[in-house]
């Protein structure tokens, strides 16, 4: 008898062509982006959705019907989903998937325990060395990749719920290591995503992360008739953040007094003087309700020369 599967995508483009391409099995979207805001471990509680939901409605003013409907109401589909043999994950590398991947094992993990878990990745596939996700893929290498998916083992899953744990805990600092402890396991991107994670920490020189920072030093370098330009600009060129253009705008909403137009951008003396790590943006853009994961953006400093975060003692 053949076994059944179920599909974890990324998202509704990657469940589209999922379904395009008529692969067998029943497909669940996961739609968070859980590498913004407060998380805690538990994922999937009452509590879980309650902090997510606060974070949503108090950054980018998602009412609780859109919430419900567009997230809650998936998770609730995949908690039904409990028949399959095989569960295929479907993840990218940037930090915005590689996060979510790692609360969707620590969930498996809890709540699906014996399951064949099955992973399908996207990153380099030639020698270019470039990052590419599954939507850029042709149907041919979709494909390919779902036949070349990873089996995850127990420790694999162990492996990635710990680090889920470490994300979600209050100090980011055992992270700065963590995340080499098992250079065989599949999760070949989570590195790098670990290390981008880390720099979303503000800076000692100069108050801002380096997203931040990028954002500046892309309005000071080009010419921009107006914000969405460089928001296209930006997304073009993220690195592996993989953010929507959502998260840009709400990025230039907190970095607006560093601008003296958005029509066409302009960066003010501040914004200059900032960018140059003349004067210290810290103290103006701390906030006690900004997190990474379970951590306070603002208790942490990245020092830039050693690569490593530093705490700040209250």
């Amino acid at each position: 008898m053949a076994h059944s599967l179920l599909h974890i995508t990324n998202g509704d483009s990657t469940t589209q062509r999922l379904q395009q391409l008529n692969i067998e099995g029943d497909i669940i979207t996961w739609r968070e982006m859980l590498c913004e805001g407060k998380t805690s471990v538990d994922v999937g509680s009452e509590a879980f959705w309650k902090t997510r939901f606060d974070f949503f409605k108090t950054t980018y003013n998602v009412t609780k019907k859109k919430f419900i409907d567009y997230t809650v109401k998936e998770y609730r589909n995949l908690c039904n989903q409990k028949q399959q043999d095989e569960i295929v994950l479907w993840f990218e590398y940037d930090l915005f998937c590689q996060i979510n991947m790692l609360a969707v094992i620590s969930w498996l993990k809890r709540y699906r325990k014996n399951h064949k878990i099955s992973l399908v990745t996207s990153g380099v596939i030639d020698t270019t060395e470039k990052l590419v996700g599954l939507n850029e893929l042709s149907n041919e290498q979709l494909i390919e990749h779902y036949n070349n998916k990873i089996e995850l083992t127990v420790d694999d899953i162990e492996y990635a719920d710990y680090i889920w744990q470490l994300y979600c805990s209050d100090s980011p600092l055992p992270l700065e290591n963590a995340h080499k402890f098992n250079p065989k396991s599949p999760f070949v991107y989570l590195e790098e995503a670990i290390k981008s994670h880390l720099l979303r920490f503000p800076s000692i020189e100069n108050g801002l992360n380096e997203l931040e920072n990028n954002v500046l030093k892309t309005a000071e370098e080009h010419s921009f008739k107006n914000e969405n330009e460089l928001v296209g600009h930006l997304l073009a060129d993220q690195g592996n953040y993989g953010f929507g253009d959502l998260q840009y705008f709400n990025k230039l909403e907190n970095l607006k007094k560093l601008f003296t137009s958005f029509d066409p951008v302009k960066l003010s003396k501040t914004g200059k003087k900032v960018l140059q790590n003349q004067t210290n943006y810290y103290a103006k853009i701390r906030s006690d309700f900004s997190y990474l994961g379970g951590a306070k953006k603002y208790s942490y400093l990245y020092v830039n020369s050693t690569g490593k975060l530093l705490k700040i003692t209250s």
